[in-house]
Parts: C-alpha cells; structure tokens; sequence
C-alpha cells in the first residue's frame, strides 16, 4: 500500500507543470490544495461571490503557509447575475450547473488580465478518486469510474478557449487515470479516525505536505465554497408563479426548478434552439437534444440518467 501511495504521489508531481509563471484554480479544498503543494509558485486565484463561502478562509489559511503568491476575486451578486448570458452562450448549455461554472468564468477572467497564458485546474480528481458522497455507496464503483473516465469534459476547458488561455489538467493525465482505474474501491473510499472518506488515497499520498485541516476536510462543490449558490435564490424569484406553470405544461423540457427554467429562457435567447438528435446519437430524456450513445450526461441541459449497474 506504501509503494502505492507513494508511486501516486510522484506520478501527480510528474504531471503539475513547474512553471512559476502559471495560475491555479484555487479553492482551498483538497485538490487545487494538492496542486499548489506541489508548485507553490502558481499565481493561486480564488473567487468568491462577495464574502460567501468557506473558500475565502481556507484559501488565504494554505497560501500563508505555502506562501503562495495570492489573487482572491470578489464578485458582487449584480455582477454574476449579468454575467450569466455570456456564460451559457460560451457553454452552449442551461445546466443548472451554471453558478460553478460562473466561478470559473471569473477565475479565467481574472488570469487574462493578470497576463497568465496556462492555468492549472482540478478536474477529474472527484471523478476519478470518489470524491462524491454518492459514490459511497455504489456497488460497482470501479465500473462507474472506469465508464466516466472515458468521456470527462469540464467547462474549464471551454472556458480557458474563450478566454485564449491554455489549461492544464494534471488529474487528467493518462498515467494519473491509469492509476485511478487500477486501484481497488477500498484506497478509494476508507475508514479514517471514525469517519469514511472519499479520495482517501489521494489524502495519504499528500497528508506529509499538507495541514491536517486541509488533507481531512469534507467534499464542498464549487458553487457552496465559493458562496455562488446564493444567487439561486434570486434567479428563482425572477421566475412568476404562472410562468412557471407554463413552462412544465408547454415546453416538453424536465425541468427542476424555476432556476433551471431561467436559464432556459436566456439560452433560448443567446443560443437559440435545442439541436436536434442525429443519426448516431441518442436523444437526451430531458430535453430531446443528442448525445453519445454511451454517456448518460446531457451537455445541453445537465440531465443525467440513472446510473445501470
């Protein structure tokens, strides 16, 4: 297990960029921590949504120890409301995803104009590592992973496109995804001190280098670190009650909520119509729109259908 540990451990520092001249996605959670442990010269940047979220805190606690050079970006909520038309128009989709990926819009956005030409970021560490609640209690959890790993695709990608910056994602490394697919669910997902854990191999190969306060925090998504999901709230009530009746009666969408309508309406506007399904592809259940006969996550409207052992 020491050898496994430590051969994932190298294999992750082989794979983050040494650059001094490099930004990274900073959040303060386990995996951008990993990431500025391993080259504390990144431009670290986090975003918050004015002063929301535990980011803030746990960001500016590692990059004082690391003393990392430190950009924190403070959105205000008028700010990322407007923003969210340019959003789904780069993304092309009305994912109720959407408040993550207005964080990462910001992040990019700040990089470019601090002259940064490649940013660092965490993808695929959840994915590969179980780093989501859910995956505890899967029964085939190596097959999930192993089905996933072959189609992983995050808006950072696009986003760093619009923006002209390149985007390096170690944890998506063929050698670092590799070594997920080899290892067995029980260094995945461990008793630790009283408590399972996900990541759990990912937190030993680093609990040497990091603060036990980092290493053993729990999974916080993207939008709740950052404080993002405040603006749900408000998007919803930009929704009318007989609007809302409307939309689940005539629009042959499922949506979840007034939220995922609203930004519906603004993709309808930005975008335009739903694409059709083409030959090869397989018509998405939520909203009709084609995708991979093999993924069971839609692009267009976030959709995700129901995991088949």
């Amino acid at each position: 297990m020491k050898n496994t540990i430590l051969e994932l451990k190298n294999s992750l520092s082989r794979a983050v960029p040494p650059d001094e001249e490099m930004g990274l996605l900073f959040s303060g959670g386990l995996d951008s921590s990993v990431l500025a442990a391993i080259n504390p010269k990144v431009k670290a940047i986090t975003v918050s949504l004015e002063s929301y979220g535990e980011d803030i805190s746990l960001s500016q606690y590692l990059a004082k120890i690391l003393d990392l050079d430190y950009h924190h970006k403070e959105v205000k909520i008028e700010e990322a409301i407007d923003i969210i038309p340019e959003v789904v128009r780069i993304l092309e989709t009305f994912d109720p995803a959407i408040p993550n990926d207005i964080v990462v819009y910001f992040a990019l956005k700040k990089a470019k104009e601090m002259g940064i030409k490649m940013v660092i970021a965490g993808d695929g560490s959840d994915e590969l590592f179980a780093g989501y609640s859910f995956m505890k209690n899967m029964d085939n959890l190596e097959a999930y992973i192993k089905r996933i790993s072959g189609s992983m695709r995050f808006s950072s990608n696009d986003m760093a496109d619009y923006f002209g910056i390149k985007i390096s994602q170690p944890y998506l490394n063929k050698q670092i995804v590799d070594a997920a697919l080899s290892l067995p669910r029980d260094l995945k997902i461990k008793q630790e001190s009283g408590k399972v854990w996900g990541k759990w191999v990912l937190r030993k190969a680093f609990e040497d280098v990091l603060p036990e306060k980092i290493i053993w925090q729990t999974k916080r998504p993207l939008e709740k670190g950052s404080g993002m999901e405040k603006i749900r709230e408000i998007i919803s009530s930009k929704v009318s009650g007989e609007e809302w009746k409307e939309a689940r009666e005539k629009i042959p969408v499922k949506f979840i909520s007034r939220e995922h309508y609203y930004y519906y309406r603004v993709y309808r506007n930005v975008v335009g119509n739903i694409p059709t399904c083409a030959k090869k592809e397989k018509a998405c259940s939520g909203c009709g729109a084609g995708m991979k006969k093999d993924a069971f996550h839609c692009g267009i409207c976030g959709y995700v259908a129901p995991w088949e052992k």
